[in-house]
Formats: structure tokens, sequence, C-alpha cells
């Protein structure tokens, strides 16, 4: 006969207590944290109009398609399931039927595919290419990165002026660019675009990183050239302090990631962002020292937008080889993250290269009687 003094009994009570002290717990936490069962629901049918005229954006190459199947399936999985927003695709050189197969087949959203002029992916006049390619052999030498790569000079001039006047993008008023090999680390339950428009928001990021300073040595001069002879073009309350914390003196090589952003393309298309990248593209260091799009599009953005039209993306989980941004707290539940906000090897906010994203909220607020973009 069992009785209390019996150890198998008082193992199976302490066993059915644990148990039911566990499931409470459960309970409890989930009900906490408001936790549903996850469902797929749908907001916007293919070819329905959309309240954005948007897309996502990917310049590849056609042996890219294998990654890119990686980075829509996280896309679609994540967000564009429920949205059905277009992708549109731009190569220098026409997309094979392989790579159009291999990607139409990943969303029900509309595809389009289009080449990229020749005009936009070569050198202009003013360029001296031989000057060019002793440049490219010394920063080689140096083991800059990418200091070798001809191609990349051409891709970064590409997205920092040329990619929002293909033909196709004409139709859109907002993007998202898209890379390949990238992952989405959490669910996007609410349409960005959306949040961004309603809101006047120009310019939306996720990463904020330092710059390789030996790739743009004369950038910052020549921003500061730019500066002085185009002062009616800057904003009195802009977000320059971000990337300049000596009263335009120095580049302290802040930079959102470009690789994830979301941007209204009104901000590429006006007179102030157009006048400066026609003023860097003839300063020459596109070609002869390596600028990238990254600090372009960051700076520009600084000097023209005020900071509340420029928005953190703090809830979305991302990750491009190298470095991830994990939301944390209840955010990181809700939205079935799978990445770890602690891990000092991959999350940007816990290593010393993120300490430009934390440095985004240490940006002193526009007045409120004079925000162009509104704050909730």
């Amino acid at each position: 006969m069992l009785t209390m003094r019996s150890p198998i009994l008082r193992y199976v009570l302490l066993a059915f207590a644990i148990v039911t002290l566990y499931g409470l717990f459960q309970h409890s936490y989930q009900d906490k944290l408001n936790l549903k069962p996850y469902e797929r629901a749908v907001s916007y049918q293919p070819g329905d109009p959309k309240p954005v005229k948007a897309c996502f954006v990917v310049l590849a190459r056609n042996r890219d398609w294998f990654s890119l199947r990686q980075s829509m399936k996280h896309m679609e999985d994540r967000f564009n399931h429920r949205y059905n927003y277009p992708y549109v695709f731009l190569n220098d050189e026409p997309f094979t039927d392989e790579f159009k197969n291999m990607t139409q087949s990943m969303t029900k959203a509309e595809v389009l595919f289009g080449q990229i002029p020749q005009e936009h992916w070569s050198y202009p006049d003013w360029i001296d290419q031989e000057k060019a390619r002793e440049e490219r052999k010394k920063m080689q030498d140096n083991k800059v990165m990418y200091g070798g790569n001809e191609s990349y000079r051409h891709m970064c001039r590409f997205e920092s002026g040329f990619f929002y006047q293909h033909p196709i993008m004409q139709q859109f008023e907002m993007y998202w660019r898209l890379e390949p090999g990238i992952q989405y680390l959490c669910d996007i339950n609410y349409d960005p675009f959306l949040y961004m428009k309603q809101r006047n928001i120009k310019y939306g990021w996720t990463i904020g990183i330092y710059e390789l300073m030996n790739t743009v040595p004369t950038l910052w001069k020549s921003v500061r050239k730019f500066m002085e002879t185009h002062r009616e073009l800057i904003p009195e309350h802009n977000s320059l302090w971000w990337v300049s914390r000596d009263n335009g003196t120095t580049y302290n090589g802040c930079h959102f990631w470009s690789n994830f952003e979301i941007a209204d393309l009104s901000f590429y298309r006006g007179e102030a962002y157009s006048k400066f990248f026609d003023f860097l593209d003839h300063e020459g260091g596109f070609f002869y020292e390596r600028w990238g799009d990254a600090p372009v599009h960051s700076i520009a953005a600084a000097m023209f937008l005020q900071k509340e039209e420029v928005h953190w993306f703090e809830d979305i989980g991302y990750l491009h080889p190298g470095w991830q941004h994990c939301p944390s707290g209840d955010a990181w539940l809700k939205n079935r993250c799978t990445c770890d906000a602690s891990d000092k090897d991959k999350t940007i906010t816990n290593a010393g290269w993120g300490k430009c994203s934390h440095e985004w909220k240490l940006l002193p607020d526009t007045p409120e009687h004079l925000r162009k973009a509104r704050v909730d």
C-alpha cells in the first residue's frame, strides 16, 4: 500500500505539481503577451489596387537566382504573402528565362524585369579611366574591401543616382530594397509603406553601422563643398548631427546599411538630392575611390531630412550576411522572431559597430511646430 512515506508516491506527487505549475506559468505568460495562434490573412490580393504605389527593387545578376529565392521566400513568408506588392528586378544584362522562372515561381505578386540603360552602367565622359584603373589597383594592393572591383563601383553609382530613374520605376512612389541571400527574422504584421506614407516619413532603415573610411577618404570634403555652394537646399532642422558631431567639420562614418531601406522616391527625385548626386558624380569618387550608395543615401538623408522624416524600423528582424538586427522584448515573441538579440557576433546593436544605431536616438527632436512628419 502506498503512503505519504512511500518514495514512489512522493515522486509522483512532485512530478504532478511541477507539470501543473509549468502549465499555469505558460498559460499566464501567454495571456500577458496576448499571443494568438498564427493565422495567414491576405490584406491585398495580387493585382488589386494598393494604398501605396510601391514595389520591391532588386539589382541582380542572372547567377543570383538561387540566393534570391531564399530572399523572396523570407519576404513572402514574413510579409508579402499578405500584401502582394510587386517585385522589380534590374540587371545590366538581359535576364535569362531561368532567372525569370525561378523568381516568378516564388510569389503570387506581379514580377517585372528591366535592363539598365548603358549610360547608367558605364563611365561618364569626365572620368579618366586609366586613373580609375590605377586607383583600383592601389586599393586592391592595400586590401580595401572590393577595392579592385570595377563592377562594384558601377553598382554603387547606379544605386546612388539612377535606379529610381529607370522607366519601370516611374509608376511607383515608394520602394523597398531587396538583395540576394538576406533573411527576414520576424513577421511584419503591418504595411511599412502605408505606415510611412500616412506619417510623411521619407526614409526607413533597420541597421546603422560605421563605414570603412578607407573607401571614402575624400567623400566628406566633397560634401562640405556641396554644402558651402548650396546652402539654400539645406534646412535648418535636419539630422546632420548623426553623421557629424563637430558641426560639419568631419564625417564620423555613420550610415544606414542600404541593403535594407524603404524610401519615398520623391526624396531621390527632388531638387536637393538630384543636385547632390550630380555634384558627387562629377567629383569622381565613385570611380577614383569606392564611394558606396549607403553613405551617399545616408548623408543626403541627414542633410535634407528632419529626424522625424527618417524612421528606424526597430521591430523588423533582418539579416544581411555579416550582421543582423533583432528586436527584443514583447516584439520578439509577438512577431515570431527566430534571431537571438543577445548574439554579439551577429546582432549589430550589441556590437561596437552598432553604436550608430543607438546614437540615432540621441539626435535632438525637431521643434514640434516645425515637424514635417507625424509622430505617434
